[in-house]
């Protein structure tokens, strides 16, 4: 940290020392302050869950302002749970929101994982852990099964196998996704339902779908069945239901009766307006205020000054007196093949998500402090309402700089490809895109790279057409890569393209198309939603005719493959 952010920071203290002094607003001494639970639980066992009235939230009967911040289960290795959620409470936050990744509860349908799976990302499936870590840290708890996330995730968080229907259509009314919705959140609602805080655990607000009002076939009737959802549980009077979106749609992603909630990065003075003429008599809260913003492949890291985030932060708790949940407070990673993407409507316009997470959010992806961390810890602690127990700053992680580690022994293409397994090869007449492929007990393929091989007779300037490729394709004649793109930050991705083949010797050559998924679009409209990959009803011709009888061979890089 330089000197100029020590200076932005003690400047900021002394400042806000002032204010806290002159307003008669002071800080009581922190023995004598409860924490969370101990201020909002009761004797009683008519416990009473968060209401949003005319004059703010309250849970079970108090005031509370909301200070929360976003921590992704499935972004964060289960070991470091509790880490970042210790460090969440540390900045002076009362609670911590989450979504719920449907893709990796039901990697395949009717096979649900909770932490007792065999998959990759089995461990980090264990949301009820996750939750009750959350309490034992003092912190409530904002719920978000979707079943749409969006969050730069695979696929918004659905599952590829929805694709397998033809007739899809994701986020709708249409009945064979009612109906697996249903069936998903029959498996998951029982892992968190004895959390909620009126049966003594830590779940104060559950979302209803998620920035719907940006969709472009808004269905009412939709929104309708997840609220009948959660009507039939029972749940609906102990639990605070809500919607979020960008205030500039108005109406279109909620129904009456839910709370609704904006997502924003700045301009809290529009933003906290346009929200409160919709609704004047509830409580302001942003349930997305954006630190900083996600980053694509091909493009510069995304920051945000931390002057602005503080100002707008301070015009969220101070000027408007609202309520505030941090989108990230700490961001993490999208382990595995699980980055999503965004098309921007337009389908040769296609920008996959970076591994990376970092958000440039409050706490890195390392978990370490920020300058934007202590600035909002400052915030946090002036504007608390109630004022709760500080806990203390733990250590940051060890950081170790390894040595170089020489290669001893590496697996070529080929080696590769002749250890791929006989049930993930298949002989077709025509293409299949991945989700079609007749494997994983007929869930198709979710993720990694797809060859579509073709022994035939070429000669050079024989033409190869293909695509348009879904996502990144890449040419190989006799397991060479051919000169596909590469060249002056040009690739093949999402498009269609014709190249002169240079074979050396006539004859028998194998022509692979290989095309890697880079991550199902997570937002948008419904054609975008659209999402088989490799290659989907496109042209694979050669010399104008089209291929026919060819090989396919699906690499998943499944974990267990890889370590065998």
């Amino acid at each position: 940290m330089g000197p100029k952010n020590y200076l932005i920071l003690t400047l900021c203290g002394i400042l806000l020392g002032i204010v806290q002094f002159s307003s008669g607003k002071g800080i009581a001494a922190d023995e004598d302050l409860p924490t969370v639970y101990e201020y909002f639980r009761n004797s009683s066992s008519d416990v009473v869950g968060l209401v949003a009235e005319a004059d703010g939230f309250k849970l079970n009967g108090k005031k509370i302002k909301i200070m929360s911040g976003a921590i992704h289960y499935f972004r964060v290795h289960p070991d470091l749970w509790r880490d970042r959620l210790k460090k969440l409470r540390a900045m002076g936050a009362n609670a911590v929101e989450t979504y719920v990744s449907w893709n990796l509860h039901e990697p395949k349908m009717g096979v649900f994982d909770f932490g007792n799976g065999t998959e990759q990302m089995s461990p980090f499936t264990d949301i009820r852990r996750f939750v009750q870590i959350a309490q034992e840290e003092d912190l409530l708890v904002i719920f978000r099964p979707g079943p749409y996330i969006c969050t730069e995730f695979e696929f918004g968080g659905f599952p590829s196998w929805l694709q397998r229907d033809p007739d899809m259509k994701v986020r709708t009314n249409y009945q064979p996704y009612l109906d697996r919705v249903k069936i998903f959140f029959d498996a998951l609602m029982p892992q968190v339902e004895d959390l909620q805080f009126t049966r003594g655990g830590s779940i104060i607000a559950i979302q209803i779908e998620n920035e719907y009002g940006f969709f472009n076939a808004v269905s009412k009737e939709y929104l309708e069945f997840l609220v009948n959802y959660f009507d039939n549980m029972g749940i609906t009077n102990e639990t605070l239901f809500f919607t979020s979106d960008g205030v500039g749609s108005g109406d279109r992603g909620t129904l009456p009766g839910l709370l609704k909630t904006a997502n924003f990065g700045s301009d809290v003075d529009w933003n906290f307006g346009q929200l409160q003429e919709m609704q004047p008599d509830k409580p302001l809260m942003v349930m997305e205020y954006y630190p900083g913003w996600f980053d694509h492949w091909f493009e510069n890291h995304q920051v945000r000054p931390p002057g602005a985030f503080v100002d707008t932060l301070d015009g969220i708790l101070g000027k408007w007196d609202g309520n505030v949940n941090l989108y990230m407070f700490h961001g993490g990673t999208n382990f595995a093949f699980l980055a999503g993407a965004n098309a921007w409507h337009e389908e040769r316009h296609y920008d996959p998500d970076v591994t990376s997470y970092d958000y440039d959010a409050t706490l890195s992806e390392a978990g370490d402090y920020t300058v934007k961390y202590h600035l909002g810890k400052t915030l946090f602690e002036l504007y608390q309402e109630p004022q709760i127990k500080r806990t203390e700053l733990i250590p940051e992680s060890v950081k170790i700089s390894y040595p170089a580690v020489p290669l001893q022994q590496y697996l070529s293409y080929d080696d590769i490809i002749a250890q791929v397994p006989a049930t993930s090869k298949f002989q077709v007449e025509r293409p299949l895109s991945m989700e079609n492929l007749p494997m994983n007990d007929g869930n198709g393929q979710s993720f990694g790279y797809i060859i579509y091989r073709k022994n035939a007779d070429v000669s050079n300037g024989t033409n190869f057409e293909a695509g348009p490729v879904k996502d990144f394709g890449m040419l190989l004649i006799d397991s060479q890569l051919q000169p596909t793109g590469f060249q002056d930050d040009r690739y093949w991705i999402n498009s269609e393209e014709t190249f002169s083949l240079s074979v050396g010797a006539s004859g028998n050559h194998t022509v692979d198309l290989l095309i890697e998924n880079h991550g199902r679009v997570n937002f948008g409209n419904d054609n975008d939603f659209l999402q088989q990959k490799g290659l989907v009803d496109g042209v694979y011709k050669l010399n104008g005719n089209d291929i026919t009888d060819i090989e396919i061979i699906a690499l998943e890089f499944k974990s267990a493959w890889v370590n065998g």
